[in-house]
């Protein structure tokens, strides 16, 4: 497209919007989907598989809901086709949360999987979670043994024996790194999309190399078997160790909790050792400089991954995979934009300083900033909004009014309390009000209820246009999450270490709106 195509958009002298209909265009232009960057997840899993087809399905959404389930499915065959191409068995979870994805990782695709979450209540509900659902482990394994021995029946061909012979090699056959490398390095070099990125790492990234094509999505939604439902998400007996670091904070652990840690290790290593498919809940909390050795006292070469890790948690995993050698790969589908800490936003001087966003030098050097304003929207679900699920208009009318409410009545512009979810446990506007100046601890007695309501009566036929004002920032959202994911692939793009960085669609984003994954992989 040509530079004038989008500058009609706005007044060149008021500078305020004067054409809707482009201004949609142009977002649509620039929105990830259109530009041209991503990497279809069917390649990528193609390119990393080779001759190797495919694993068996299995039913998810009976421990999980809707959304969590596509997530995790999606998301593990990924992570486990990347552990096969990397050779690996070991996987650390960051911000694992419950613990959805690593006991599916764990059990599913048989490999030892860490999940380290800074919340202890986290740790103890993956740990309580799996406890329970260890019950109905004989039971889940009896029927799933008897679904696969039927299903073999029913499918049986002329060759059957060669056949289960043949997909026994293919699931034992031991990987290593040589075959891997002459086998598949070529075909995940392909993978790089159309724009050349080590311009975009350089100075080069102003010539905008955009290419107007619609984004080829997949749906990976297929039919699941329930033939071993026993391995879905259920633990055996033992296969859970739970160690629970006594410093909730960030630093660094002392000599007796390293050594008290390395036994506990040895010794579940010692009593589990013929147990591969091992879930360790772990609570510690993560930064760029932690020392991963400290926390997980068998380390060996491994990947991490982070479904939804939350504001700088994912920029700081980029900058841990970057750094350690024992990390060969990366899969961090990050979210919160609106929790991101950034190095220009208060013209701080702090140099030392890790911040979430800029990452890449190029970025940097422009002292780039988006504001919270830019970052809130970005969180925001265009696809959700586009099928009909629409924003809470009256919600974000009753906060707008309490905000005008704070600064003529009580001179506050600025607060480091939060209202939270007030809207939804309040009865009335009037209600509202009252709940949230306590929250922010203002005295609510100086304001009468018919005062209040002054207030909601004056900017009442004002709902429309909040309503039409929020829809712009819907529609603007996708752009604004294209500077952020495209910071953190340039950061991967500026280092010497990484033979591959790409960005991949994994997930419906109606089901789940946070859906691109930044993925990497070590050079060998």
């Amino acid at each position: 497209t040509d530079d004038d195509t989008f500058s009609n958009v706005f007044c060149e002298k008021s500078k305020k919007l004067i054409n809707v209909h482009l201004f949609a265009l142009a977002a649509k232009y620039y929105s990830l989907a259109n530009l041209g960057v991503c990497t279809p997840l069917e390649d990528l899993l193609e390119a990393l598989r080779g001759d190797n087809q495919g694993t068996t399905d299995v039913k998810t959404d009976e421990f999980m809901n809707n959304k969590k389930s596509h997530e995790v499915q999606v998301m593990s065959e990924l992570v486990d086709n990347i552990a096969n191409y990397c050779g690996i068995k070991q996987v650390i979870d960051i911000g694992s949360g419950k613990g959805y994805l690593s006991s599916f990782l764990s059990m599913q695709y048989n490999l030892k999987v860490y999940g380290i979450d800074s919340s202890n209540t986290n740790t103890n509900g993956a740990h309580e979670r799996n406890r329970k659902l260890k019950k109905h482990w004989r039971a889940y394994q009896s029927r799933g043994r008897a679904d696969l021995k039927s299903q073999r029946l029913e499918k049986a061909n002329d060759r059957p024996v060669e056949s289960e012979i043949k997909h026994k090699a293919i699931n034992e056959k031991p990987l290593n790194d040589s075959s891997l490398q002459s086998q598949d390095q070529v075909t995940i070099q392909d993978l790089v999309p159309s724009c050349d990125f080590t311009e975009i790492a350089t100075s080069e990234t102003s010539k905008q190399t955009e290419v107007d094509l619609v984004a080829r999505t997949q749906s990976d939604e297929s039919k699941l078997s329930e033939e071993v439902l026993a391995l879905l998400n259920v633990l055996p007996a033992d296969a859970v160790e739970v160690f629970s670091s006594s410093q909730s904070n960030c630093g660094e652990l002392c000599k007796e909790e390293k050594a008290q840690r390395k036994m506990a290790s040895l010794k579940a290593k010692a009593s589990k050792s013929s147990e591969s498919n091992l879930y360790f809940p772990l609570t510690s909390c993560i930064t760029a400089e932690t020392e991963l050795s400290d926390i997980i006292t068998d380390l060996e070469d491994c990947m991490m991954v982070g479904l939804h890790t939350c504001g700088d948690l994912a920029a700081n995993t980029l900058r841990i995979f970057t750094a350690k050698p024992e990390i060969k790969a990366v899969c961090s589908v990050g979210c919160c934009y609106h929790l991101l800490s950034e190095q220009f936003e208060n013209q701080e001087d702090c140099p030392e300083e890790v911040w979430g966003f800029p990452m890449c030098q190029y970025l940097k050097d422009k002292g780039w900033c988006c504001g919270r304003n830019a970052r809130m929207s970005a969180c925001l679900a265009l696809e959700r909004v586009a099928v009909g699920q629409m924003l809470p208009t009256e919600s974000l009318f009753y906060r707008a009014v309490l905000q005008v409410i704070i600064e003529e009545m009580y001179g506050v512009t600025k607060s480091d309390r939060h209202v939270g979810k007030t809207f939804s446990k309040s009865s009335s506007f009037i209600d509202y009000v009252r709940k949230s100046l306590k929250k922010l601890e203002l005295d609510d007695s100086k304001l009468t209820d018919s005062c209040i309501m002054d207030y909601y009566e004056k900017y009442k036929h004002r709902m429309n246009e909040l309503e039409a004002f929020n829809m712009l920032k819907v529609v603007l959202a996708p752009c604004i999450e294209v500077l952020i994911l495209l910071d953190r692939l340039c950061y991967l793009k500026e280092q010497d270490n990484i033979a591959w960085s790409g960005l991949v669609k994994l997930f419906d984003p109606v089901k789940s709106p946070r859906c691109y994954a930044v993925i990497a992989l070590k050079k060998q």
